[in-house]
């Protein structure tokens, strides 16, 4: 299955393996093709084969207790699409709470790209099941955050979006986070509207993602609510989602304020410097150059324009982000490009037994060419989503931003530049607040702020990915599932 797309295009991009979210395109990480596919371009769709019926808008169809990854005896799990028009199809895949699933929340999970598949969390990260080394089997995950750990029930929800990503399929026509949260609003009228799941719809809601989940969760959140009010007025019908959580892992949300902390970075992380003082130096003139990597984003916070968005993607990423990863894991700093953790799923989500088991219909793909060369041809990567995040924080949503120290390619030292930008109800009172130890099981995990109804975690020892990563004396995904847990029951992430 390939992208319309043009020849050149296709020969200039090549994924990153194992737990990359982000292409390299023509040795350019977060690169710029130099000709991308229009908006809207289409997917070709011929091996596709379908195992439940033909697509109908608006409708479901999937397979329940396929016995695979949620092993836990009686836990229901189900997979399969919803269907947003004839010819786009959603994948999804439900694991319900291990306990009191009448109460519990829905919590959906997004990768981030953009262009990632959210099997990449469920199988690397927080899911019922890990991927082990062999990359053909899984094991059930002790931290997995349908868990019934300290008294908390919910239920998760991975969703593979846009169309084109993992093993969702059909007519590509996201080419940004605010449209993306479109689609995804719609395929949750249609899950929530499902005999099987509409119970689902009077629970609490909360929203995970990560990556290029900075701009996806404060443009999904924002919209979610803006949908909320309009069907309470009565200018639409719809289920309303009530969401009261929203989590962003290692997120892109504010490039403005992120990307000089590349350098910072680079030099000054908590394990190595990545490359040369005059690496480093180089990419510093660049930023701060006229026309360089500053001003261009700031003509894209500006003006919105695609052409001037699209250029800052390819300026800021060619001369900063690529240039200063040196030659190690920029998920993980500690280790070498070609680290092969977490392992990758790839071999195991192709195989034909596995796909019939689940009910998927197409190839799995596990970040999607097609649908990141139409986000960066309207240069989405470069807009600022802080505004949407202020807006969702204000709003009295319980938020936690985390990440891993160890992660280079959306850092921390960034995150927290972000978080320091940001313009919420309670930022004068986060900005006099110190770092606290956060601690799991009295072991050292990481530093942490608590103001109202947000938190922001700095978590020791974990890459990119937070929860496929351990530190001195926890286990792996220990630390996440603590935080995770505590968010869910609407607290502040307290040391344990």
């Amino acid at each position: 299955m390939v992208p319309i797309l043009a020849l050149n295009v296709l020969a200039s991009l090549a994924l990153l393996a194992s737990a990359g979210q982000i292409p390299t395109v023509d040795g350019v990480i977060g690169g710029v093709p130099t000709s991308t596919s229009s908006q809207g371009a289409s997917r070709i769709i011929e091996d596709v084969v379908q195992v439940s019926g033909a697509p109908v808008a608006g409708k479901m169809r999937f397979i329940t207790n396929s016995g695979v990854c949620e092993t836990t005896p009686g836990v229901f799990q189900a997979s399969g699409y919803a269907d947003l028009t004839t010819t786009q199809s959603m994948w999804w895949w439900f694991f319900a709470a291990r306990n009191n699933a009448a109460t519990a929340p829905l919590a959906i999970w997004l990768n981030g790209g953009p262009g990632s598949s959210s099997m990449i969390g469920l199988f690397q990260e927080n899911g019922p099941c890990r991927i082990n080394t062999d990359e053909q089997t899984l094991s059930l995950n002790p931290f997995s955050w349908n868990n019934n750990a300290n008294i908390q029930h919910l239920h998760r929800l991975y969703i593979d979006q846009p169309i084109g990503v993992g093993y969702s399929h059909g007519d590509l026509e996201v080419s940004g986070a605010k449209q993306a949260a479109v689609a995804v609003w719609k395929m949750l009228q249609i899950f929530l509207s499902d005999s099987t799941f509409s119970h689902l719809a009077e629970n609490n809601f909360a929203l995970w993602t990560e990556s290029y989940g900075g701009h996806y969760g404060p443009a999904f959140a924002h919209y979610f609510l803006e949908q909320n009010e309009a069907i309470a007025n009565g200018s639409i019908s719809g289920i309303t989602l009530n969401l009261r959580t929203l989590g962003i892992g290692n997120g892109l949300t504010d490039p403005l304020n992120q990307y000089p902390q590349y350098m910072e970075y680079a030099l000054n992380n908590p394990y190595r410097q990545t490359v040369s003082t005059s690496t480093i130096e180089r990419a510093n003139n660049s930023f701060y150059a006229s026309g360089g990597c500053q001003s261009l984003i700031e003509g894209c916070y500006e003006t919105g324009s695609t052409s001037t968005c699209s250029r800052a993607q390819s300026v800021c990423n060619n001369n900063i982000l690529s240039p200063l990863s040196g030659s190690f894991d920029v998920y993980d700093v500690r280790e070498p490009s070609d680290d092969p953790y977490p392992p990758d799923i790839v071999p195991l989500l192709q195989s034909t037994s596995f796909m019939n088991s689940i009910g998927a219909e197409s190839t799995f793909t596990e970040s999607s060419n097609g649908v990141y060369s139409n986000f960066a041809s309207t240069g989405d990567w470069m807009l600022n989503s802080a505004p949407d995040l202020a807006a969702v924080v204000d709003a009295g949503v319980r938020t936690v931003i985390y990440d891993g120290d160890a992660d280079y390619i959306c850092n921390f030292m960034g995150v927290e530049a972000m978080v320091n930008n940001l313009q919420t109800k309670f930022s004068a009172t986060y900005a006099s607040e110190q770092f606290t130890n956060y601690t799991v099981a009295g072991h050292p995990a990481g530093l942490v702020k608590n103001v109202g109804t947000f938190s922001y975690l700095r978590v020791f020892g974990a890459g990119h990915e937070v929860p496929a990563y351990n530190f001195t004396g926890l286990a792996v995904g220990q630390a996440a599932a603590q935080f995770f847990e505590q968010a869910m029951r609407g607290e502040p992430l307290i040391s344990t």
